[in-house]
């Protein structure tokens, strides 16, 4: 399996962290935050990992020349940020036809293997789509209201319901099918995401540690204490 880290944000929330660099290198507890993505997916025997590119390109791929591994290559939108599903979607030749690993550079998951729960649950036959997903309760630097709820392992959108009690981690499993007739340019993986429910094939599966929303500077303070 090999993954894409999702790197290519603005980090506009991240205010003066992001003056002189993208927020993929905002420290957190040492190490920039690309890294604790690409240690995560290094631990569970990915090899070859495609990171996407646009803000300060250039401190990207010399920090990460300095990295033996996953071997990494690069997806380039310094012309057109193309969103979370647009990234993918360009990346796709570099990924290949098997289903791959997803993971966002701005988040912290805590406990070991943190992304074993999605390769142990992955089932090509039934999935398109398996998220990794927390209870609410354990979502540190969160304030919102929860994004999912499983009915027998399926996503459920939360919808108008006032709350919904587990969280989208950042981290997820897709089948390249699900990007099949997807948009020129932009577009969100809640395009994707949204076909995959309503074929059958997302489901979900949930992370037994914690995990850490670093999209403000308070966040990484809050990761900072959630790590120890």
């Amino acid at each position: 399996m090999k993954a894409m880290v999702l790197a290519a944000g603005l980090g506009t929330r991240m205010r003066h962290l992001t003056m002189d660099r993208p927020k993929p290198m905002v420290p957190v507890a040492g190490r920039p935050l690309i890294d604790h993505a690409l240690d995560r997916v290094q631990e569970i025997g990915v090899g070859d990992a495609v990171v996407n590119l646009h803000y300060f390109p250039d401190i990207l791929r010399a920090h990460l020349a300095q990295r033996p591994a996953p071997h990494i290559a690069f997806s380039d939108e310094t012309a057109l940020l193309l969103e979370t599903g647009g990234g993918v979607a360009k990346a796709l030749p570099m990924l290949g036809d098997a289903p791959f690993l997803v993971v966002n550079s701005d988040n912290i998951w805590i406990g070991e293997a943190a992304f074993a729960p999605l390769v142990e649950a992955w089932d090509a036959a039934a999935m398109d789509a398996l998220l990794l997903l927390v209870p609410v309760k354990r979502a540190v630097g969160y304030s919102r209201a929860g994004d999912f709820s499983l009915d027998a392992g399926r996503l459920v959108r939360r919808g108008d319901a006032p709350s919904a009690p587990l969280v989208f981690t950042g981290a997820q499993i897709l089948s390249p099918s699900l990007f099949h007739d997807t948009p020129e340019g932009p577009f969100s993986l809640n395009l994707v995401w949204d076909r995959a429910i309503a074929a059958g094939r997302a489901f979900g599966a949930v992370h037994p540690g914690g995990w850490c929303d670093v999209g403000t500077p308070e966040g990484v303070a809050e990761a900072e204490d959630a790590l120890g």
